[in-house]
């Protein structure tokens, strides 16, 4: 018995695996060999490609084609119509398959509608990708990038507000009052 729900248009290769809990939508295709977790979100028109991994409690809004080579940690948000993308140079007469790039989208991390992340990248936890932004290189942990080629233009808190450091390197996030420094370039969440 199925532990997961899948619309009745929705088409569900054998050899891919669903965690218990996880809903797939209208008219989006899992295919082979792909590994969704526990308690996953699948909007409507979504294709899983082979090999794709998707940790638990993530969300995918409709219209996104997860190419083979990716793999989403637990918690990632990936908005509507957002690409990924898995050869470098591709053309229609030469097969690329054995030159796909694997992308890592770090637990956490938010990729906003209509976005493109170019294959070979990593996207960092709790990092959040704007809409339309177009990714060409990785991206830092609690990073707010933007635009076309994205640009990093400050801090993000896991609740997904932006950080405002103060003089010393430290902020608070307006919703969950938790702590983060900058230090270095680098954010990291105080306990």
């Amino acid at each position: 018995m199925d532990t997961f729900f899948a619309h009745e248009t929705a088409v569900i290769d054998k050899g891919c695996t669903i965690g218990k809990g996880t809903k797939i939508w209208h008219f989006s295709h899992v295919m082979p060999n792909s590994i969704i977790g526990e308690h996953c979100n699948i909007g409507q028109n979504v294709v899983i490609s082979p090999e794709v991994v998707l940790g638990k409690n993530v969300k995918v809004q409709n219209n996104v084609s997860i190419y083979s080579g990716v793999i989403c940690e637990d918690d990632v948000f990936l908005g509507p119509s957002m690409v990924f993308t898995n050869v470098i140079n591709p053309r229609s007469a030469i097969i690329r398959r054995d030159e796909f790039k694997k992308t890592l989208v770090r637990k956490g991390a938010s990729i906003g509608a209509n976005a493109t992340i170019i294959c070979g990248n990593e996207i960092g936890q709790y990092a959040l990708i704007g809409a339309g932004a177009v990714v060409t290189k990785p991206v830092l942990p609690y990073a707010l990038v933007v635009g076309n080629p994205s640009k990093q233009i400050g801090w993000i808190s896991e609740y997904g507000h932006r950080l405002h450091f103060d003089e010393k390197g430290f902020a608070i996030c307006e919703e969950s009052g938790e702590k983060y420094q900058l230090l270095n370039n680098s954010v990291q969440k105080i306990q």
